[in-house]
């Protein structure tokens, strides 16, 4: 497979970062203030990609249409708020991977359906995002994915065309938005819902396993040819 690439998006959580136990924990405190049984980590962290819904969905059994989830979700937000970096890091290889994007060469940055609410305390915070020349948020643009926009409007900040970029994701939402964008697209299955779903039907043009794995396809897609 050959593609040509001058700037590398990512997806956020799952994909760069692991997040899932700030996330749970937030969610989990709900729970207890209210006199329930805490749950284990390993209930929360295969819907940590689906944010508030998702917590919400397996702290309380509640859906999006449920009467009091907005008024829960805006408490699981002031509770994440407050506690987003107490224990989420970067997956491991990920600080090497930006480290060598950027002595390639390469520009690289964020696109994610987290709100900047969020998105920018975050990345702000995380010296690993020292060099990331975009976040776009879930609220950036009009549209969040698996909308296109949120990933043009990455390439129109980074001036490139969609053509030239990569986008990694470990949602399927996020190769859908990467295909419709015209982006290159690869499926991170390492993340929260890689091992769990049936990534081969997302439609992405590669997959890795481990986050370095990004760089030898890098190289392999751009190597010229004999």
């Amino acid at each position: 497979m050959k593609f040509s690439v001058k700037a590398v998006l990512f997806d956020l959580d799952g994909t760069l970062i692991d997040s899932a136990p700030d996330l749970g924990a937030a969610a989990d405190k709900m729970r207890t203030d209210r006199g329930l049984h805490p749950l284990p980590l390993s209930d929360y962290r295969p819907y940590a990609g689906a944010g508030a819904r998702g917590m919400l969905g397996v702290a309380f059994g509640m859906t999006p249409d449920h009467p009091e989830f907005s008024a829960r979700r805006e408490e699981f937000f002031q509770n994440y708020e407050q506690s987003m970096l107490a224990s989420t890091h970067a997956f491991p290889g990920v600080q090497q991977l930006v480290g060598d994007l950027v002595d390639l060469g390469l520009a690289w940055g964020v696109v994610t359906n987290k709100s900047m609410r969020f998105a920018g305390p975050l990345t702000r915070e995380m010296p690993l995002f020292a060099s990331a020349a975009t976040v776009v948020g879930g609220d950036s643009t009009p549209h969040a994915k698996p909308h296109p926009a949120p990933l043009l409007e990455a390439a129109r900040q980074l001036g490139m065309a969609p053509a030239d970029c990569v986008y990694v994701g470990d949602d399927e939402r996020d190769i859908v938005a990467g295909r419709a964008a015209g982006m290159a697209t690869v499926a991170a299955t390492y993340g929260y819902l890689g091992q769990r779903s049936d990534w081969q039907a997302w439609g992405a043009d590669a997959q890795i396993d481990a986050p370095l794995g990004l760089l030898a396809l890098i190289r392999l897609a751009t190597a010229p040819k004999n």
